[in-house]
């Protein structure tokens, strides 16, 4: 048997021979120890198991080396194919005086007076006091106010009602309610049972064993003698469907093998990779773009503090370019970092710029400008009251 099993806690790669004694004429099933596990994903894979001459097996999983083995080894079979030269002889009984015991108890041990098997492990504290606060007369729980019988419930069938218990709230602000007990301690004087103590036990004669036989079924063979492969069988166990087999090789020649694994399963196995990559990749979109959104819902909370007023525009709109365009997001953030960084620079390091001296020659000038140009003025008046007002965000309005 060759192939894998994946079911329940079983997860390995089964390689059995049979092998028939030459001896005895019996068939016997030898496993390989400690086989390579089966690849835990969907993907097609593809197994192969390689008998050479030297009794050597070598078993591939998608044409890499998992497990080396030699046939005739006791290390990498179980049972060994070739049986051990002695057994346990069947016939040989343990003699009744025969005693396993190393220690026994001491014959010559006498209970101590003092010693109290019937003392209890725990006793009451009687040391300790009610703290203060105790509530005696509440009860640990109460009826729930809030609770109301229901509409349909029917005495008669369905007994009589009682509201569910909730903790008591006058219990929470008390040290405890109800009936006070003094608490429990362990008790010095408690000892247990007696038991007297162990001692080398003068008739120990070790653990008995059978003696050594030699083994009829035992045989000696440099090579073993398999019979042909005629024919294949699959045996399927499964409890869910998309199982196939297919591509099902026997050759005497390793490179054909090879060769055949890299032209039926391999072109196969990448398109497949390729398949499940993007699935995943697929799946994680979403996740992806949930987190960058929420970064922009921070960043929308930032421009919104009162002393970013200034820039509350120019920072929307970067933002705003970084939700159109979710390619080029990262670019984006780091945009608006770097916004934020220009403006706590300037706030912190930018200082006020000293104010202009007015002079009379000034002032003239300034009030001849205002009565040539009222109309322009007044026009500049209404085009500084919409810069100060906040664009509305349009993209946030959609969503």
């Amino acid at each position: 048997m060759f192939g894998p099993d994946k079911c329940g806690s079983t997860n390995k790669v089964h390689f059995i021979i049979k092998h028939k004694n030459p001896k005895t004429g019996e068939y016997v099933e030898h496993h390989l120890k400690f086989p390579p596990s089966v690849p835990s994903d969907k993907l097609s894979h593809v197994y192969t198991a390689i008998l050479k001459p030297s009794n050597e097996v070598v078993i591939l999983v998608d044409g890499e080396e998992k497990k080396k083995g030699n046939i005739l080894s006791a290390d990498d079979f179980e049972p060994s194919l070739i049986p051990d030269k002695t057994i346990a002889d069947p016939d040989d009984k343990k003699p009744e005086d025969w005693d396993e015991r190393e220690k026994i108890p001491d014959p010559n041990a006498v209970k101590p007076e003092d010693w109290d098997e019937d003392a209890p492990m725990e006793i009451e504290d009687e040391e300790a006091e009610k703290p203060e606060g105790w509530l005696d007369d509440e009860p640990e729980e109460i009826d729930d106010p809030d609770a109301s019988k229901p509409e349909d419930w029917d005495d008669d069938e369905d007994g009589e009602w009682e509201a569910p218990k909730i903790d008591n709230p006058k219990c929470e602000a008390a040290p405890g309610c109800g009936e006070w007990k003094k608490p429990m301690k362990s008790n010095p004087a408690y000892k247990g049972k007696w038991h007297a103590p162990l001692i080398e036990n003068p008739s120990y004669k070790g653990i008995w064993k059978p003696q050594q036989i030699p083994n009829p079924a035992y045989f000696e063979l440099e090579k073993p003698d398999f019979e042909p492969v005629a024919a294949i069988g699959i045996e399927i166990w499964t409890m869910q469907d998309g199982i196939l087999f297919d591509n099902i090789l026997i050759t005497s020649d390793e490179k054909e093998a090879a060769s055949y694994r890299e032209t039926a399963w391999k072109p196969k196995f990448e398109v497949e990779k390729e398949k499940q990559k993007a699935e995943e990749e697929a799946a994680a979109t979403p996740d992806v773009l949930s987190g960058i959104q929420k970064v922009f819902d921070l960043l929308y909370k930032i421009a919104d503090i009162p002393f970013l007023e200034a820039y509350k525009l120019k920072i929307f709109d970067v933002i705003e370019m970084g939700e159109k365009q979710p390619n080029l997001t990262i670019g984006i953030l780091v945009s608006v970092v770097v916004v934020f960084l220009s403006i706590f620079y300037r706030i912190i390091f930018g200082g006020k710029k000293p104010a202009a001296k007015v002079t009379t020659a000034t002032t003239n000038a300034a009030a001849a400008a205002t009565s040539d140009n009222q109309g322009t003025s007044e026009e500049k008046e209404d085009e500084k009251e919409d810069a100060a007002a906040p664009r509305r965000r349009n993209v946030r309005r959609d969503t």
